[in-house]
């Protein structure tokens, strides 16, 4: 935080919880969205080794049980953890099934590299009632489905599906199960963006309580997702209330309108000093996502759009180059904006354009290298006046070149 600033989000802060990490589900739940593409498999290593560099501490490599092609992509990013000899840790979603936890253990057991096993199963009432499940049954599977998968040396996590609209006994007996079955974390899953920040701490601290009297040092993990627009808000939240890990894909990419941001989560976890990161490779991350998966990113998406550190208005702008004429890069970098660009590897951009003063076109001609003439930065200023739009370079340069007019 720059010195000049006052913080009230340091007033009454939220204590740094014990601990803080991450899990990517970009290559699994975010290629769930009906609207992306599925990356090539090349792609996909490519962005698992920027999930290793930013520091990430766990990945979902993909659901093996969909079918032969995930199965191979799975396999081959397993073995590229262990070749590349990559920190970040793997593991695997799987339907409550043997089927489905059976290519997880022969992957495991061909690349020679544990990978946690993570069951889910639908937990609140309108999913039961929808699919026609008894509570008896869900139990019978929850403990048919660990032990096989305890048995076969994965470690587990096991995922209640919806868990921020089932009620507690519900709950209760689901996890208590799956812990007893031998589940090492459970998962607290917003399947449907539903969930408040209130909401969030309230069924969290109900979890780490269960998890509590049921096992020693069993974890506690939060996967929220984006109905509502509070999904980092939500996972702050969770992580205040005592889960451990909270879930994220690049850009927010998933289901409907996506899960947590990972992007976001981690920017807003480093400027609350929750975890200490470096995130310069945070746009290389972001980029490979997006072109892996066609997704754009929209111009005024936060931190990554680019319009986040972009500015044309004169008043801003003029804020802007003074503080960059004081050669304080953290000045310049707070001055009017929330996050700093340097944090993430990007930079302050002043444009020219019709809400733009003279100081947006001189400070153009200064970082082009033009001479600084009235009559050019007259006939620049003229013409972004008169636009409906920022001004690009090539623009720009052929207002420079015109003949001025002598008329009269």
């Amino acid at each position: 935080m720059h010195r000049l600033i006052h913080d009230w989000n340091t007033t009454n802060p939220t204590p740094i919880p014990s601990r803080v990490a991450l899990n990517d589900e970009t290559l699994r739940d975010g290629l769930q969205s009906p609207s992306v593409t599925t990356p090539s498999i090349e792609q996909k290593i490519e962005i698992l080794q920027l999930i290793d560099v930013l520091g990430i501490e766990s990945v979902a490599l993909g659901l093996p049980g969909a079918g032969p092609l995930v199965a191979r992509d799975v396999e081959l990013l397993a073995r590229e953890i262990v070749s590349a000899k990559l920190s970040v840790r793997p593991n695997c979603p799987a339907r409550t099934t043997r089927a489905d936890i059976e290519p997880i253990a022969e992957i495991s057991q061909r690349v020679g590299l544990p990978i946690e096993c993570c069951t889910f199963i639908g937990s609140s009432p309108i999913r039961r009632y929808t699919e026609d499940w008894s509570l008896d049954r869900l139990l019978a599977y929850t403990e048919e489905a660990i032990g096989f998968a305890v048995g076969e040396g994965l470690p587990v996590m096991f995922v209640t599906e919806d868990t921020t609209r089932a009620d507690p006994e519900t709950l209760r007996a689901l996890y208590a199960t799956a812990i007893r079955a031998g589940a090492s974390r459970v998962c607290v899953a917003d399947t449907v963006g539903h969930a408040t920040p209130d909401g969030t701490r309230a069924v969290v601290r109900f979890v780490c309580d269960v998890a509590a009297e049921c096992g020693d040092g069993v974890e506690v993990d939060w996967h929220g997702h984006r109905d509502r627009d509070m999904a980092v808000c939500n996972s702050l939240f969770a992580l205040e209330a005592g889960a451990t890990r909270v879930h994220a894909a690049a850009l927010g990419i998933g289901e409907r309108v996506g899960n947590t941001p990972m992007d976001l989560l981690l920017v807003n976890l480093v400027l609350l000093g929750w975890i200490d990161r470096d995130l310069g490779r945070l746009s290389d991350y972001c980029r490979a996502v997006a072109l892996a998966c066609d997704v754009e990113i929209p111009p005024n998406y936060p931190v990554m759009g680019a319009d986040a550190y972009r500015t044309a208005t004169g008043v801003h702008a003029a804020a802007v180059i003074k503080a960059l004429h004081k050669a304080d890069p953290d000045l310049a970098d707070a001055v009017y904006s929330g996050v700093p660009a340097r944090l993430v590897g990007r930079e302050q951009t002043i444009d020219v354009g019709p809400m733009s003063g003279r100081s947006n076109v001189v400070f153009w001609f200064e970082r082009h290298g033009v001479p600084v003439t009235d009559e050019a930065v007259d006939r620049v200023f003229a013409g972004a006046k008169s636009a409906s739009r920022v001004l690009s370079d090539s623009e720009i340069e052929a207002l420079i070149a015109a003949e001025p007019d002598r008329r009269g």
